[in-house]
């Protein structure tokens, strides 16, 4: 089976919760579906992207987390599986897509070409219990559907051909992007679950937001001015009319 596939298939599920991407191959099928605000693609940063997924469910512990990974990346920080074995946020869903290739970095073989190196096997020795291993499309879903459902740490092992997109590109920036996903991340945070009703989305009676003042826009009008009349004169202007002639000297004092 193709990655491209499995993450069509994630797509519809994934409108609702937080995403984290590595970079790559795997970051453009996803944008290629369709951006959201809620997706964060993790460039020039290798290996990480299970590292920030998990400071994400730590944060949000009332929101799925979801971590599109790969295999040439978790080889990079294994150490994030005994992370995440220890701290088990049960709302965090890992996907490793195993193509045992380094595809977006030259096409390089990974370790698990070989077939010697079990990623499945090494999270489970971690000590992460729900780790699944799938090599079609109907098994990616049935176990995607289980993990989403669990209230629980929850690792996908996914063996995918090594095909990529046909190009790369992406018409957002990596500042713009994580600006976009730390304030959606903030709007879904655990204190809007406090302050803000569940139903309509309105501020609480208790709410310290409400008690803030609203931001006010000042516009600029033009004086509007008769034909025949004289413009209004400026008021809040309390100097005398010494003081009004002196005004364009820098430091000029009336004469006494």
């Amino acid at each position: 089976m193709k990655r491209a596939e499995c993450i069509a298939m994630l797509y519809p599920e994934l409108e609702d919760k937080a995403v984290v991407t590595i970079m790559g191959a795997c970051a453009q099928e996803l944008y290629d579906l369709g951006h959201r605000d809620n997706f964060f693609y993790l460039q020039h940063a290798m290996g990480l992207a299970s590292s920030i997924g998990l400071g994400l469910a730590l944060h949000l512990p009332h929101e799925k987390i979801v971590v599109l990974d790969g295999d040439g990346s978790v080889l990079m920080n294994l150490g994030t599986l005994a992370t995440l074995a220890r701290y088990r946020p049960r709302n965090l869903v890992h996907f490793i897509f195993d193509n045992g290739s380094l595809l977006s970095t030259g096409g390089y073989d990974s370790h698990t070409t070989s077939g010697i190196t079990d990623l499945g096997a090494m999270a489970r020795g971690a000590g992460i219990e729900q780790v699944a291993a799938v090599d079609s499309v109907v098994a990616f879903g049935e176990a995607a559907i289980e993990a989403f459902a669990r209230n629980d740490l929850s690792v996908i092992v996914a063996k995918v051909a090594a095909v990529g997109p046909n190009h790369y590109g992406m018409d957002l920036q990596l500042p713009e992007n994580a600006f976009r996903f730390k304030r959606i991340t903030a709007w879904t945070c655990s204190c809007r679950k406090t302050h803000f009703d569940t139903n309509d989305g309105s501020r609480r009676r208790n709410c310290p937001l409400r008690s803030r003042p609203a931001l006010r826009t000042r516009r600029r009008t033009k004086s509007r001015t008769s034909a025949g009349s004289e413009p209004r004169k400026r008021s809040g202007d309390r100097r005398g009319p010494r003081e009004r002639a002196c005004r364009g000297v820098r430091g000029a004092k009336p004469r006494g």
